[in-house]
């Protein structure tokens, strides 16, 4: 029975070849079927084809992607019948009554052909289509036509309807860059094939004959015209009713569909945002799957990706650099970054690495490595609050230089006294005040508690590191800036959380990490002093730009203000930004990060705290608050809280050097008492006893 199948087989394809070829010798014919015949059987499979890695945002919405052809299989049941309506009414209207060859388009097509004396026309059927798209060349040839009617009639037999329907269109271009019914659903329409709608469908479907031509964005009229003349097919077959071809044919097509970056990375929604996060992500998915995977493997990545939070970002950097660009003219290849973090999970939410991905893909967010100026200051304090130190610790003989192997060594600052508490320095940035407090804490057990924070670049152990003369990357500052958000514990930054394969079977789990870096008091103590910084320090800036939730930070900026850094936090999320050359050079004349990078963090929180909460700490077991004389520096008391001091006398006691370090010197009359927090057990023992007959 198999034999005499494929001699009937072979006998209709030989008629089919006449009819092709108008004049067919039939002894060549005879040789060449019987070869294909043998191959037919080989080729007839349904064969997986490359997918897409689809990416979704954190809302589990379609994000973009990663491929080598732009694919996303699905089954037939998530196809909607009005597209399977639209491509038979256009392509292969006795698609269910034939078995891979139509008797009726072949001597169609023939004759045709008898007129033009070549192959002009093919009168193929779905099924040859998918042979053709799947297996050969697209090139017309009498051998090539053989081949593809011998490979449908096999698929017919080992294939049913629906498998070969689902197979075509999961296979066959639809222009522009996608491969497959989905990818395309997704790319024109921002939506997936099960939701397509009758003129959405007939645009698609009238793709296929020719997607380079027709294709919207290359010619709106050809494409309006073929859609409309597969909607009137679909009518004239009764696949469509009247109103609903009425209505289909007066429907819009798409202006436009995506853009595609170098990376191989094409944008659902139909925009360049957020290609740095795209680009970083991709690479750490192939170091965990390997590129072909990656590429070809129709992974699902579900990722922490906010595209609001991304757009937000990116505007902050490119409108700070468009500032900056006006006032100092060769600012024109300024760089900046900028990474929003979760505090509670690490998931990175935003993550701008540069001004323009085209012009440069290199992520100053995560692989450039710049000194942090004094933003590295908080890691030290963090440090020294864990060995027993207190905000309201007093730091004196600061004018006393620092011996190093290279000599004597007195940092440089805008803001010098011989004394300050941990709170003070802090917020007006003392740099001797951290070099002395460095010298008294110890350099190693510094960088080791920056490794605890999750500070993985290599830092010199020298005096200088006080400033933050150690390079490290955006990412991993702010990242360390979580253990104070987190209450101590550091929260590692992730780009994704789980990965799905094309089936939907969960493969990676990117869990959470944290790791408790610092104390819980600790944590406190450090929110409270950085508060200070954004209320009246160097990030007084936030309040000035409108930023009015509780919130921390800390600047920094670096030598011949080559780097301007601002990292500052809220309860919910960390963010940081950088400014700076990739060659570095002054950004500008007296470019402090208080001006350069404060206003470009306060833009963008602004835009990611809308709705937010004003929510804060509350005090830890270990903390207690305790009323300090201002004077003295020791424990109030009832005399020190009736009684007032001067500017001039505050000016005289604090070392605070004139009224010109506004806000740094208080009001005419201020209380001479405040109040501090201190770890159980470092509360100061002494009264105050300052004699104020004065």
């Amino acid at each position: 029975m198999a034999l005499r199948r494929w001699i009937l087989l072979g006998s209709t394809v030989l008629v089919a070849v006449l009819f092709f070829s108008g004049v067919v010798y039939v002894a060549a014919v005879t040789r060449t079927l019987a070869a294909e015949l043998h191959h037919a059987i080989e080729l007839a499979e349904l064969t997986p084809r490359p997918q897409a890695t689809v990416v979704f945002d954190r809302r589990g919405r379609p994000a973009f992607s990663y491929f080598v052809e732009q694919r996303i299989d699905v089954p037939l049941e998530r196809i909607a019948p009005v597209m399977i309506d639209a491509l038979i009414a256009v392509e292969d209207r006795r698609f269910y009554d034939h078995h891979g060859l139509d008797p009726i388009r072949i001597v169609g097509a023939a004759l045709r052909n008898l007129e033009a004396g070549r192959v002009a026309e093919g009168g193929s059927t779905i099924t040859q289509q998918l042979v053709r798209t799947a297996q050969l060349s697209p090139r017309r040839t009498f051998e090539r036509k053989i081949r593809e009617a011998m490979i449908a009639a096999r698929l017919e037999q080992r294939y049913s309807k629906d498998q070969i329907l689902e197979a075509y269109l999961n296979t066959v271009y639809f222009g522009e860059g996608y491969h497959g019914v989905e990818a395309a659903s997704r790319g024109y329409f921002h939506k997936p094939a099960s939701e397509l709608e009758a003129h959405e469908a007939a645009l698609l479907a009238a793709l296929v004959k020719a997607p380079s031509v027709d294709a919207p964005c290359v010619s709106p009229d050809r494409a309006t015209r073929r859609r409309n003349l597969v909607l009137r097919l679909m009518r004239e077959q009764q696949r469509l009713s009247e109103a609903a071809w009425r209505a289909a044919t007066s429907a819009p097509i798409p202006a436009r569909s995506h853009e595609q970056n170098a990376g191989g990375a094409m944008l659902v929604a139909g925009n360049e945002n957020g290609l740095y996060f795209q680009e970083e992500l991709r690479r750490q998915l192939v170091a965990h799957f390997g590129s072909d995977r990656v590429l070809r493997g129709g992974l699902r990545v579900y990722s922490t990706y906010d595209p609001g939070l991304q757009q937000a970002a990116e505007e902050a950097v490119a409108v700070r650099i468009a500032q900056i660009a006006k006032r100092r003219k060769n600012a024109a290849d300024l760089q900046g970054a900028l990474v929003a973090v979760d505090a509670a999970t690490g998931d990175v939410l935003a993550l701008v690495g540069g001004r323009d991905f085209h012009e440069s893909s290199f992520n100053r967010a995560t692989q450039a490595r710049r000194q942090a100026g004094s933003a590295f200051k908080p890691i030290l304090f963090a440090a020294a609050l864990e060995r027993g130190y207190a905000p309201g610790t007093l730091l004196t003989e600061l004018d006393a230089p620092i011996g190093t192997n290279e000599g004597d060594w007195l940092p440089s600052g805008d803001h010098e006294a011989e004394e300050y508490t941990l709170r003070r320095a802090l917020k007006v940035s003392s740099n001797r005040a951290a070099a002395q407090l460095m010298q008294q804490v110890g350099t190693s057990v510094t960088a080791y508690y920056a490794r605890r924070l999750g500070i993985e670049s290599s830092l010199p152990i020298v005096p200088s590191l006080a400033l933050g003369t150690g390079e490290v990357s955006l990412l991993e500052l702010t990242s360390a800036y979580t253990a104070f958000a987190n209450r101590g514990t550091t929260s590692r930054p992730r780009l994704f959380t789980r990965v799905d394969d094309s089936q939907g079977t969960t493969i990676f789990y990117n869990e959470e990490r944290h790791s408790r870096a610092i104390s819980e008091a600790t944590a406190y103590m450090m929110s409270s002093m950085l508060a200070d910084v954004i209320s009246g320090g160097s990030g007084y800036g936030v309040r000035a730009a409108g930023f009015r939730l509780p919130a921390a930070g800390k600047t920094g900026t670096t030598d011949d203000y080559a780097d301007a850094w601002f990292v500052g936090y809220t309860p919910r999320i960390v963010t940081g930004v950088w400014f700076g050359f990739d060659r570095p050079a002054m950004i500008m004349p007296n470019g402090f990060a208080s001006t350069v990078a404060v206003p470009a963090w306060a833009r963008f929180m602004k835009r990611a705290t809308e709705g937010d909460k004003p929510e804060w700490y509350d005090m830890p077991p270990g903390v207690e608050r305790v009323a300090i004389c201002r004077l003295s520096g020791a424990r109030a008391t009832e005399m020190c809280k009736y009684h007032y001091v001067s500017t001039e006398m505050y000016v005289a006691t604090t070392g605070v050097m004139n009224a010109a370090q506004a806000p740094l010197v208080p009001p005419t009359m201020e209380s001479l008492v405040y109040e501090d927090i201190f770890p159980v057990g470092a509360i100061p023992p002494e009264f105050c006893d300052i004699d104020r007959r004065w």
